[in-house]
């Protein structure tokens, strides 16, 4: 069997995680898996510096830096409030974790919009033109600052 693309990560109530049917697990030659890691992959903890000791493990290997995972969506949402007057301070973190995106010419425009549709949950749309196609992405994630 020849699997070509990325692992497909689904989005569940508590973080990702893969299918697998019948002993395979499915792929993607889509944009999901990468915008799915940019904004809420990486490790919590890491700032982003150098030689960070908390830089997730899958930075560790990688030479250019618009490819690797800080995540400051997520940093975010393990430090401010779930308040709505925060939501702009998400959709902009967003964007910066997607800027990779338009800087390699994945895509030519990103939309970022962020809702709290439960208490501690955040809502995420991301709207993605690439190759004059539009696709969109969305997101329920715990917002799990206290």
């Amino acid at each position: 069997m020849n699997q070509q693309g990325d692992v497909l990560l689904c989005q569940t109530n508590d973080l990702g995680d893969i299918e697998v049917e019948d002993g395979i697990v499915t792929m993607s030659g889509g944009l999901e898996t990468a915008v799915y890691l940019s904004i809420l992959g990486g490790n919590i903890e890491d700032d982003g510096l150098e030689n960070n000791q908390f830089t997730w493990w899958g930075n560790l290997m990688e030479t250019d830096s618009a490819f690797k995972y800080v995540s400051e969506t997520q940093r975010i949402l393990t430090a401010l409030p779930a308040v709505s007057r925060n939501l702009l301070l998400v959709e902009q973190a967003i964007l910066r974790d997607l800027q990779w995106m338009l800087d390699n010419k994945v895509a030519s425009n990103i939309t970022v919009t962020v809702t709290l549709p439960q208490i501690n949950r955040v809502g995420i749309s991301v709207d993605i033109e690439a190759d004059g196609l539009e696709k969109n992405f969305n997101f329920t994630e715990n917002w799990r600052a206290a």
